[in-house]
């Protein structure tokens, strides 16, 4: 790279930044323009002053919650324990592991009754076989403990309300107790009452009894049974009591504090803001490739990422959109008119009731992006490209959509329902016609230079996270699935 260049080049769109305010374009910004655009036109690249009037301020310790290494290490050991599904043979870990960029690799998830990790993991056999597949695909959890995610799940379903006594609006309403640190644990109060994901079924066992009549809080609720099994292992009495000042004996323990516990590890262990783009921003303008910054300008201005993607975690946390997504899998119970089998997935609707917000989901972050795919709601794509060009262009990429790249366990009976939704063509015009994408067409060497960038938006530590895998964990279940 040549650095003289680069200097300058930044040295320019700075000054540029300084002249924007001026209401008519003066002579020198014009020349100035021209400048950077030669520079641009060589192997040197520099921002554009569209991009630098958007790139966001570098995220710092300020912009996370932050927790001791006492409740860190408590929610680690908590997040590969079995004892807190229903059956004690699915952790969080099941679908959102550390070898797995905090996902599990699949397209949608399997849950309760699956056997295997990521990729390798089976539907179950003989009574244990699941009755469906995860509806939703798992999202990645990198920086989810920072301070703007107010809002989780794809639907959004749970979110920061001061005005309501637990300080968070749920699907629990008022049963969902007081005491939670933030957003996050509000969210890890959820999974074990899903019946799919980790309660397990009807019958099976007294937390899936209570949660199939949606018995979550009070005594002998979901999760007061769970915070049961951990009050009778003395090692996590111990260990609550080191990391929850206000904890003196097992009886003090509830399922907020295993909640609050899990979002410390997550918040800490997962935080992703060690990117060469993290960097660039803070300062260093060589710690991106030239392709790199060529990418940038490109998500910033002639792409359209970034009018979905902006600010520090490349993604607002309580926006919605509809990219028209291709649906597949068992839906989450909802009927386009007239349909019956409950094989849609209205989003965002599920929770405001308005159609206006049917088949919106929650904007996610690009950030560590070619990590964490498969990607959208419902895990369509595989391939990182792919998905670009679905984001450019969603009536022209559902047309082209390749069915092989969906990462799904066989069983004759859910394949066969897998792209019901796709396959009919009355369904998928009316998720098209949702759509709030633009249209936009790019070379094949600008979608090289915009995975140039993501590959600058990601966190090289986020690759290897082995060693955040306990080797134990204090319950005695087996930590392999």
């Amino acid at each position: 790279m040549n650095t003289r260049f680069l200097r300058i080049g930044c040295a320019l769109s700075l000054l540029l930044c300084h002249f924007n305010a001026q209401a008519e374009e003066s002579y020198l910004q014009r020349v100035i323009k021209d400048i950077i655009e030669i520079i641009n036109a060589s192997s040197t690249q520099v921002p554009t002053l569209n991009t630098l009037n958007q790139l966001p301020e570098p995220l710092s310790d300020e912009d996370f919650h932050l927790y001791s290494s006492e409740k860190v290490s408590l929610g680690n050991l908590l997040f590969y324990d079995k004892i807190l599904s229903g059956n004690m043979n699915t952790s969080c870990a099941t679908c959102h592991h550390g070898l797995a960029a905090t996902g599990d690799g699949l397209s949608l998830s399997v849950g309760e009754g699956g056997n295997g990790l990521g990729v390798t993991r089976d539907t179950g056999f003989e009574h244990d076989e699941i009755h469906e597949r995860v509806p939703r695909n798992a999202p990645h959890i990198f920086n989810a403990g920072a301070k703007e995610m107010t809002v989780m799940f794809y639907d959004g379903r749970v979110f920061e309300d001061p005005s309501h006594p637990s300080g968070f609006i749920s699907p629990a309403g008022l049963d969902l107790p007081l005491g939670l640190d933030n957003t996050l644990a509000a969210q890890a109060m959820f999974p074990v009452t899903s019946a799919t994901e980790m309660a397990g079924q009807l019958g099976e066992n007294p937390v899936a009894d209570q949660a199939a009549v949606n018995q979550l809080s009070g005594p002998g609720g979901v999760w007061d049974l769970l915070a049961t099994r951990i009050r009778n292992i003395p090692e996590y009495v111990a260990l609550f009591r080191q990391a929850f000042p206000e904890i003196n004996q097992a009886s003090d323990i509830e399922f907020v504090h295993i909640a609050n516990a899990l979002a410390a590890f997550e918040s800490v262990i997962w935080r992703a803001d060690n990117s060469a783009f993290d960097q660039y921003l803070r300062g260093d303008k060589g710690a991106m490739s030239p392709n790199q910054i060529a990418g940038m300008n490109l998500f910033y201005d002639d792409a359209g990422c970034a009018e979905c993607h902006s600010g520090q975690l490349l993604g607002q946390a309580s926006d919605f959109k509809s990219i028209a997504m291709i649906q597949m899998g068992p839906g989450k119970g909802d009927n386009a008119v007239g349909y019956q089998d409950g094989q849609d997935d209205f989003g965002r609707e599920r929770v405001t009731g308005s159609p206006q917000d049917r088949y919106k989901f929650r904007v996610l972050s690009a950030r560590n992006a070619p990590l964490t795919g498969p990607w959208g709601h419902s895990g369509a794509y595989d391939d990182l490209r792919s998905l670009i060009k679905h984001h450019l262009d969603p009536i022209q990429a559902t047309a082209q959509y390749d069915k092989t790249q969906v990462k799904l366990p066989y069983r004759a009976d859910l394949n066969a329902i897998d792209f019901t939704v796709y396959d009919d063509e009355n369904r998928k015009a009316m998720i098209l016609a949702s759509s709030d994408i633009t249209p936009r067409q790019l070379t094949e060497q600008q979608i090289d230079r915009l995975i140039d960038f993501l590959e600058a938006a990601t966190d090289h530590n986020s690759i290897n996270l082995r060693n955040e895998v306990p080797i134990k964990v204090p319950s005695g279940l087996p930590i392999f699935d």
